[in-house]
C-alpha cells in the first residue's frame, strides 16, 4: 500500500515538475515559493490589522504568528525527523529527472513547512475575517495553494508532502481561529 502510493506520488511529482515545464512557470514558481516575494503582503496585513482593529489588531498579528509558529514547530521539529523522507531534488533515483530551479537545500521533505505554514495562516485568517469579509475565502485559499504548488513544480516537495501539509495547515489554522475567538469573544 505505501509503496504505491510512493510510486503515484513520484509518478505525479513528475507530471508536475517535468510536463507542466514551461518559461512563464519557470520564472514565476520560484517566486511564488519565495518569502521575500510576499513581504509586501504580510506588511500590508500588519498594518491593516493595527488600523482598522487598533489593540485587537496586534491580538490578531500575535495570533498569526503563533499560528505560523504552530505550523513550522509540528511540521518542521516534530514531522520531518520524524518522517526523514528526502527531498526529490535530493533523490538519487530521481537525479535525471529533476530540472534545478531552485537550490535544494538539505532539509527534509515530509510534510511541507510552506504548505503548512501557509495554510494555517490563509485558514486562520479565513476564519477570522470572512463573516465580515467573503472573498477572503478563495484568496487565502489560492495563496496557500500557490505556493504549495510552487513547491512541487520547484522540484523541493512531492505532491503529498504539500497535500498533507495543507491538511495539517488547515486544522492549525482552525484550531488557532477558535483560540483566538475564546481570547476575543467580541471580535
Amino acid at each position: 500500500m505505501i509503496e504505491s502510493i510512493q510510486q503515484f506520488d513520484v509518478e505525479l511529482f513528475l507530471k508536475i515538475h517535468r510536463g507542466l515545464s514551461n518559461g512563464f512557470f519557470d520564472w514565476l514558481m520560484p517566486l511564488m515559493r519565495n518569502r521575500f516575494f510576499w513581504s509586501p503582503l504580510y506588511l500590508f496585513i500588519v498594518i491593516f490589522c493595527i488600523r482598522q482593529y487598533k489593540k485587537q489588531g496586534y491580538y490578531i498579528i500575535g495570533m498569526v504568528l503563533f499560528t505560523f509558529a504552530m505550523g513550522d514547530l509540528i511540521a518542521s521539529r516534530l514531522l520531518k525527523p520524524w518522517i526523514s523522507r528526502v527531498r526529490p531534488c535530493n533523490d538519487l533515483s530521481l537525479a535525471n529527472d529533476i530540472i534545478h530551479r531552485v537550490p535544494c537545500g538539505s532539509g527534509l521533505s515530509f510534510p511541507s513547512a510552506h504548505a503548512t505554514n501557509h495554510f494555517a495562516i490563509a485558514v486562520f485568517l479565513i476564519c477570522i475575517f470572512y463573516s465580515r469579509w467573503k472573498p477572503i475565502l478563495p484568496i487565502g485559499l489560492f495563496w496557500a495553494f500557490i505556493i504549495s504548488f510552487a513547491q512541487v513544480y520547484v522540484g523541493v516537495h512531492y505532491p503529498v508532502d504539500v497535500t498533507t501539509g495543507a491538511l495539517l495547515g488547515i486544522v492549525i489554522g482552525v484550531i488557532c481561529s477558535r483560540i483566538f475567538k475564546k481570547l476575543q469573544p467580541d471580535f
